[in-house]
């Protein structure tokens, strides 16, 4: 059975930094393309940023520069290094599994395994 499990959420101040991990099992995790989206009430939720098999990275916008997306295949964990945090980047934040995209043009889609989310909170 497929299983995400997260860790790292917290509370930080305007400024600080943390770090996301997902640890996963019952996939061949060096070959799926894993990914971190985030949800806050109200809104859609929106890839964060992804990571390839071969180890190709793609952010929003709102995160480039400040996020890192990366992985450890011997542990099967992925992680997100959140630096230079904002109060807009408060949110739940879901590693996701097996994430696509028709070509390197198209947008990713989602895979089908979530993890539970994890509450990121920055303040000012």
């Amino acid at each position: 059975q497929v299983q995400l499990v997260e860790s790292g959420g917290g509370l930080v101040q305007a400024g600080g930094s943390l770090r996301l991990s997902c640890a996963a099992s019952g996939i061949t995790f060096s070959s799926t393309t894993m990914g971190w989206y985030r949800q806050a009430p109200g809104n859609q939720r929106e890839l964060v940023a992804a990571i390839s098999a071969g180890g190709r990275t793609k952010y929003a916008d709102s995160v480039q520069g400040r996020f890192a997306i990366s992985k450890d295949d011997a542990k099967t964990i992925l992680y997100l290094q959140m630096n230079s945090l904002k109060p807009e980047d408060t949110n739940v934040y879901y590693c996701n599994a097996g994430l696509f995209r028709y070509s390197v043009d198209s947008d990713y889609r989602p895979g089908a395994y979530w993890g539970q989310g994890t509450q990121v909170t920055v303040y000012s």
